[in-house]
C-alpha cells in the first residue's frame, strides 16, 4: 500500500462503512504470500468492498480497465494509488508483467474474473487464470451479491484459495479454460454463504 492508497483508503472508509457497510464472511481464509482475489462484479462499489473487506494495511493491488485512466482527476488519483490499468480485448503484456510482479513479491492482486459488470454471475475471462498458473500463486474466489442497499451490511464471501494448475508441464489455453470454468463454479457456490 504505497501513501496516496493509505490516504484515500482512510478518507473513503468511514463515508463507505456508513452507507454501504460489508459483512465479512471468511476472511480467515485469506491465504498468507501471493494470491489473485476473483470475485464476480456487479457494480463500480466492488472494488472498493473487497478492499474494506480485506481490512485496514491488506489491501490489494487492483487491476482495472484502462478507460478509468482517462476520466479526469479520477484516473489521477488511480494511477497514484498504483493501480494496473488494462487494455481490454488486447494482450496487455505491461499489464500482465506488472500482475505477475505483483503476485511473485508477494502481494494480493484483485482481478475480476468477467472482466465487466454483469448484473448475474457471468462468464470468466481466461486472463484471471492465467496470470495465477503463471505466477504459481493460489486463486481465492468471492462474492458479492449484486443487491446492495444504503446503509445495509452487503455480505464479502472469501472461499477456499485453490491452485489452478497442477501438472509439471507447460499450460495450455484449455488448462487455462479448465481453471476458468472451476474458479466461476466457485465463486457461485459462494452465493449461498451470502444469505
Amino acid at each position: 500500500m504505497n501513501r496516496v492508497y493509505r490516504l484515500i483508503y482512510a478518507i473513503a472508509w468511514p463515508f463507505f462503512n456508513l452507507f454501504h457497510p460489508c459483512r465479512v464472511i471468511g476472511r480467515e481464509r485469506i491465504p498468507e504470500g501471493g494470491a489473485l482475489l476473483c470475485p464476480n462484479h456487479t457494480r463500480n462499489a466492488d472494488p472498493l468492498l473487497v478492499v474494506f473487506a480485506m481490512g485496514q494495511g491488506r489491501g490489494p493491488q487492483i487491476m482495472a480497465k484502462e478507460e478509468l485512466r482517462k476520466v479526469p482527476l479520477v484516473g489521477y488519483v488511480l494511477h497514484k494509488m498504483g493501480l494496473i490499468f488494462v487494455k481490454r480485448g488486447a494482450s496487455d503484456i505491461s499489464a500482465i508483467r506488472s500482475a505477475l510482479k505483483t503476485l511473485k513479491e508477494g502481494r494480493k492482486l484483485l482481478i475480476f474474473p468477467e472482466g465487466t459488470r454483469h448484473e448475474e454471475t457471468g462468464e470468466g475471462k481466461t486472463g484471471a487464470a492465467m496470470i495465477a498458473i503463471r505466477a504459481g500463486v493460489p486463486i481465492l474466489p468471492m462474492y458479492i451479491p449484486a443487491k446492495k442497499l444504503w446503509f445495509r451490511r452487503t455480505p464479502v464471501v472469501f472461499g477456499e484459495p485453490f491452485i489452478p494448475f497442477t501438472e509439471d508441464r507447460k499450460p495450455t489455453v484449455e488448462d487455462y479454460r479448465a481453471a476458468t470454468v472451476e474458479l466461476m463454479a466457485r465463486i457461485n457456490s459462494l452465493e449461498e454463504q451470502a444469505k
